[in-house]
């Protein structure tokens, strides 16, 4: 559609598809964190939230059927529903706006109404891929702290980090918020206790900040001993996302006198990446998962690469391939059943108090992260869509160019917008009854590795 009121160089640049190939090229600069969302179209107002349920399974039908019960219209069965996951998508709206003055840029014009498309969708990107990740982490991250102030005497009540993921349990098939009827069980330090209550502090001073930690307190049905509620040791919650530590630091692994270790704050500087940390992350996700003949995508920062590129059993693989692409590159690769993406988005914390910087790798099962996009964006786009203004909807982000409106008809805007939000579902209710090998965790389709770099 033309654009009445800009220089006609650039209704050219509308016209032959050069804006929206811009747009689209800075869109697909680079693989993110929103690759992995399973993508669906929601109805409701912006600002509002919508609960979704997502079909789960049925347990195996190991008991033979009655010979004598084959009777009547039912044949002796008795139909059974298939559960339920629930989760909440809460949807918002996201953009942003470029002027081009086409006096002042009248030198390169083209060239700068181009540019100016490529920085939009460039913006675009990394924040939707930024509002990706942190949903990611948010979800799988939760569950998982450490106690933040010693007890002076055994309490109901101790201080922790980040009260993400503490909040709920599930109860019959429905997540519900904990209380003293409806507890979850913690670990704290070496013991396990009842998770009756949480609360968020006035003031939030999680060290996990960057990740959207929330600092607090947990109150537990008994008193929590002393030497369970010292300062960094871990707490848990029984049914938390696993989290994949080298050198054994993580609950699963060890037995109940080290559990205390398997904190964030427990990590040292010799605890590097290596290909067996993220073998062992595999083996948990395929066990908790039942996925057995797809890959997983392998989030990582370039630090995290180099250590993996140092590690000995990842040289032994490669001994002597000094020409794979791997190696000659270190461009994205596939290994042992997973694809490796270097990322500049990763969460890089530096512990309280000390010099060693937390790292977190994520790897990644299809169905992690769902995508809510506003169903009306593609109306919306249509509806204002006149001669005045150019609107198009590329990966399901809106970009519109608006005609001169100053009094000078001067000023061209650029601009982007999206709709929608990002969730973690759970898998709760896909429990070893379902799948044998898998875990209590309520979130099973990723699991963070963390590790000192």
């Amino acid at each position: 559609m033309t654009i009445n009121s800009i220089p006609a160089v650039l209704q050219t640049a509308i016209q032959q598809g050069y804006l929206e190939k811009e747009f689209k090229d800075g869109l697909q600069s680079a693989l993110g964190y929103r690759a992995i969302a399973d993508r669906e179209q929601i109805a409701i107002n912006i600002g509002e939230t919508v609960t979704k349920t997502r079909a789960g399974l049925k347990a195996p039908a190991t008991t033979p059927l009655l010979a004598s019960g084959n009777t009547n219209l039912d044949n002796g069965l008795t139909p059974t529903p298939f559960t339920v996951e629930q989760y909440t998508l809460g949807m918002n709206s996201y953009g942003d706006t470029i002027d081009l003055n086409v006096v002042t840029s009248q030198v390169g014009i083209a060239n700068q109404f181009l540019r100016n498309a490529k920085t939009n969708a460039i913006q675009a990107r990394q924040t939707l891929d930024r509002l990706a990740r942190n949903a990611l982490f948010g979800a799988y991250l939760g569950g998982n702290t450490r106690v933040r102030t010693t007890l002076g005497a055994p309490a109901t009540t101790i201080s922790v980090d980040d009260i993400r993921g503490f909040g709920t349990v599930l109860v019959n098939g429905a997540m519900v918020a904990v209380s003293s009827t409806n507890v979850a069980s913690v670990t704290v330090g070496s013991d396990v206790y009842s998770l009756s209550g949480v609360s968020a502090d006035a003031t939030n001073v999680s060290t996990a900040l960057i990740t959207g930690g929330i600092s607090g307190t947990l109150t537990f049905t008994s008193n929590v001993t002393v030497a369970d509620a010292t300062a960094l040791n871990c707490v848990i919650h029984a049914n938390g996302p696993q989290i994949i530590r080298p050198n054994g630091k993580y609950i699963g692994a060890l037995s109940s006198t080290y559990a205390s270790t398997a904190a964030t704050s427990a990590l040292a500087a010799t605890d590097l990446l290596s290909l067996g940390t993220i073998e062992d992350a595999v083996a948990n996700l395929r066990a908790n998962t039942g996925i057995v003949d797809e890959s997983f995508n392998l989030y990582l920062d370039t630090v995290s690469w180099r250590q993996l590129f140092a590690d000995a059993d990842f040289k032994q693989i490669f001994q002597g391939q000094y020409g794979a692409a791997p190696i000659k590159d270190m461009s994205v690769f596939h290994l042992m059943g997973v694809n490796f993406i270097p990322t500049t988005e990763a969460f890089i914390q530096l512990a309280s108090g000390t010099t060693i910087r937390t790292r977190r790798p994520i790897l990644v099962a299809q169905g992690a992260l769902i995508e809510g996009d506003y169903a009306g964006m593609e109306d919306v786009a249509h509806s204002v869509s006149n001669d005045n203004a150019e609107v198009q909807r590329i990966d399901d982000i809106v970009q519109v160019v608006r005609g001169p409106l100053d009094r000078l008809q001067q000023i061209i805007a650029q601009s982007w917008y999206w709709m929608g939000g990002f969730a973690a579902p759970t898998d709760a209710t896909a429990n070893s009854s379902i799948i044998p090998t898998a875990g209590s965790q309520y979130l099973k389709r990723a699991i963070v590795i963390e590790h000192a770099g």
